[in-house]
């Protein structure tokens, strides 16, 4: 099991809001130095456009820093799905996390299954694994059947029970439906908080520890069947007043989350 960052945990210094973007490169040696093993490339678009020379590139900068890369995209159609493969084979990335987008225009759950059995195989033979993300477009009982009934070695879950919150559904019941399939965690905290007036509520992130993830359960319940699930961390950090202050406290929230992983 190894403890790295995601892109998002990179969000605010990588966002157009900054007048000084860090590149990718950077984002690996922030992983490095703070002591982190791996860094997951989640829905960062300029990877979509990198040449075969680029991205070899990027896979030598992960090898001499020791890291180890993961991949993360959106959607199921197998040209896609094809594509990503053929970067994480470029990239030496062993995992790649997608999405079942609910948007028009996208393949229905129904379709998902035959579309995952066209890939599935050019998976297994490269061995990378293909792990489906639990959000609150699709219902946490939907994903678990997909998976189960699609029963491939290769396929599984991300979990990030976060994120399923809402479509109201308890944090604690995404973890259990979804335990038996895990491939990744997706680890972030998140709380309510009354808004200005007391006139509704902010749901967003915050530092491990702080909210309502009970992280040990969380570990408790994955770690009996652990296949080597990695824990990657990200953030829902929401924006303050200006992009200095933004980034502070990304940076700090990332150190206090990797020192919180690295004391349980």
């Amino acid at each position: 099991m190894l403890i790295g960052l995601s892109t998002y945990a990179f969000f605010w210094r990588t966002s157009s809001r900054n007048p000084s973007p860090i590149t990718l490169e950077e984002m690996l040696a922030n992983t490095r130095a703070l002591g982190a093993d791996l860094l997951q490339i989640c829905d960062y678009a300029p990877l979509d456009n990198m040449s075969p020379r680029e991205l070899i590139r990027v896979s030598q900068a992960a090898k001499d820093l020791d890291l180890t890369l993961e991949l993360g995209t959106r959607g199921m159609r197998p040209t896609h799905l094809r594509r990503y493969l053929e970067i994480a084979e470029l990239l030496g990335a062993h995992l790649v996390r997608s999405m079942v987008q609910t948007a028009p225009g996208e393949p229905t759950i129904a379709e998902v299954p035959s579309l995952l059995e066209q890939v599935l195989p050019a998976y297994a033979s490269q061995q990378v694994e293909l792990a489906l993300e639990t959000y609150e477009q699709l219902p946490t009982a939907d994903l678990v059947r997909l998976v189960a009934t699609v029963d491939h070695p290769s396929l599984g879950i991300v979990l990030d029970p976060g994120n399923c919150v809402a479509a109201l559904e308890m944090p604690q019941d995404v973890i259990d439906r979804t335990a038996p399939y895990v491939k990744n965690l997706h680890v972030k905290d998140f709380a309510f908080s009354r808004r200005n007036g007391w006139v509704g509520f902010t749901y967003a992130g915050c530092p491990l520890g702080e909210g309502l993830l009970d992280y040990d359960y969380l570990v408790e319940k994955t770690r009996p069947i652990d296949r080597g699930i990695n824990q990657v961390i990200e953030h829902w950090l929401p924006w303050t007043d200006n992009i200095s202050e933004t980034t502070r406290l990304e940076e700090m929230w990332t150190k206090h989350n990797l020192d919180y992983l690295r004391s349980k």
